[in-house]
């Protein structure tokens, strides 16, 4: 079932949307503290300069005379240019007495600091670093008055040649300055939302768009879940992540198409196994079964009748017992082989079987060409089992007076090749391919007539491969045919 295309929680869609503007709106509240941290940090520090440039604008002794007797009112006087809306100025003498210059009504009384704070500001005037009368600033303050309004306090002390005269305080509300920050962060605020919300749209296509060749990706892989296992998914779509991923899922698709095929190919392979197996199985024991049955009937009593039964009944049984034992040959090697591959000369191993193949070639003509010296790791019974099947398998299938067997073996490069030529009828090429396949029999007549059961070629390739090589047959029809084998090198 096709899944809907909506943005729910769920989706990558809406989640990389949510996250991303989750994002960006955690940017831009830390953006805007910093900047009203800053700018308010800023406005003070300006505000109190600004109020500092006043204070030195007055003469160092003219502090102490207007300390004595404020005239903020008159024009003439030096502190008319400061009095300013919602501010109050103070001098604070040497020995700690508090003389307010003027103060706005609306604003309050003049707030006073510690006694401790302006001691310390006493001493920061020295005199051997100050000029007169440009004392270093202090640090400003931020208090909270009696009326519970926020106060800018500047302290500024008043030096002469003689040392420090005392503290000129400055006092301002802070209330303008909020006012200007306010306004900005509202503004801030405003350009934020609308950048977010301009964002939002802007991000929703591209992100559509981005998210395309994911899409496709998953579309393929609903029509391979389907059923469709020959879909690919497509590796060229530009975006590294996503051909990465589709690259991996073909490579999945596969192998487990090989796979599949490979098990459908056993399944198949085991239905035949099991039919020749028993159809191999079967023939002989009828063939006792019938003889049995003869004697049963009288046969007897009769001892040519007889000796023929038994005769027929032991050929019966010794082939019964040869496929029963290549049997059990081949689970064992298919299971858990039991062999030890040592070094030894293969060439001195073939010499010592000559006489044996002789033999076993009655009348046919046999020649050898072996190369000396030549060595392999191998277990020594199951070669000779090797060269003794494809031996056997040439003398069947070549003529008794005319037939012509040729047994080489030679090194070339990192292989080592046995060969087993004769001069036979040969095999089309048709089976070449099923020469190995267990129970595959080219002439079923001939081959139960000298006793084959179609299990010595796929016994010879299974410890051949044992021994990491490999075994090639090449047969032209009325020419003859070779087996070659071919084994690795010791290292």
């Amino acid at each position: 079932m096709k899944i809907p295309q909506i943005r729910l929680p769920r989706s990558l869609r809406f989640q990389i949307s949510a996250r991303s503007l989750l994002i960006l709106s955690v940017l831009l509240a830390l953006i805007g503290f910093l900047q009203y941290v800053l700018m308010q940090q800023f406005l003070y520090s300006n505000r109190a300069m600004t109020l500092q440039s006043q204070i030195r604008t007055v003469p160092a002794q003219a502090w102490t005379l207007l300390a004595a007797d404020p005239v903020a009112n008159d024009p003439r006087s030096p502190l008319s240019s400061m009095r300013m809306p919602d501010t109050s100025l103070a001098f604070i003498a040497k020995d700690g007495t508090f003389t307010a210059l003027f103060e706005d009504a609306r604003y309050g009384p003049t707030p006073q600091l510690s006694r401790v704070d302006y001691e310390q500001a006493i001493r920061l005037a020295q005199p051997d670093r100050i000029k007169p009368s440009t004392g270093p600033l202090i640090d400003y303050k931020i208090i909270t008055d009696s009326e519970g309004q926020e106060t800018l306090v500047v302290l500024q002390p008043i030096v002469s040649y003689g040392g420090p005269l005392g503290i000129v305080q400055i006092s301002t509300s802070i209330a303008p300055m909020q006012d200007i920050l306010l306004r900005q962060l509202l503004i801030f605020l405003s350009l934020s939302v609308i950048a977010l919300l301009i964002g939002f749209l802007t991000f929703l296509p591209v992100l559509r768009k981005t998210l395309v060749p994911l899409s496709r990706v998953v579309d393929t892989v609903e029509r391979i879940n389907a059923g469709n296992l020959d879909e690919r998914l497509p590796t060229d779509q530009g975006q590294l992540e996503t051909d990465r991923l589709s690259a991996a899922f073909n490579a999945m698709l596969e192998r487990l198409e090989t796979s599949f095929e490979a098990e459908k190919e056993a399944k198949e392979l085991m239905r035949r196994f099991i039919a020749d197996a028993s159809h191999e199985l079967r023939t002989p024991l009828t063939s006792i079964h019938g003889f049995l049955e003869v004697l049963l009937r009288g046969a007897a009593a009769h001892p040519d009748k007889l000796q023929n039964a038994l005769h027929s009944m032991h050929g019966e049984s010794a082939r019964l017992n040869k496929l029963v034992n290549d049997l059990f040959l081949l689970a064992r090697l298919d299971r858990a082989p039991d062999f030890t591959l040592t070094s030894d000369r293969l060439d001195t191993l073939l010499a010592q079987m000559v006489p044996q193949l002789r033999l076993l070639a009655g009348e046919r003509r046999v020649e050898f060409e072996i190369a000396a010296g030549i060595e392999a790791e191998l277990d020594r019974d199951r070669i000779k089992q090797v060269i003794l099947n494809l031996f056997q398998n040439a003398v069947q299938h070549t003529d008794e007076q005319s037939g012509t067997i040729r047994v080489s073996l030679k090194q070339n490069g990192q292989k080592i090749r046995l060969a087993v030529q004769d001069n036979g009828s040969g095999i089309p090429a048709e089976h070449l391919d099923h020469l190995f396949e267990r129970f595959y029999r080219i002439d079923t007549a001939r081959t139960r007539k000298n006793g084959g059961a179609g299990l010595g070629l796929a016994i010879t390739r299974s410890i051949v491969e044992l021994h990491g090589g490999t075994v090639t047959c090449v047969s032209t029809p009325g020419v003859g045919t070779s087996f070659s084998v071919q084994l690795p090198r010791p290292k």
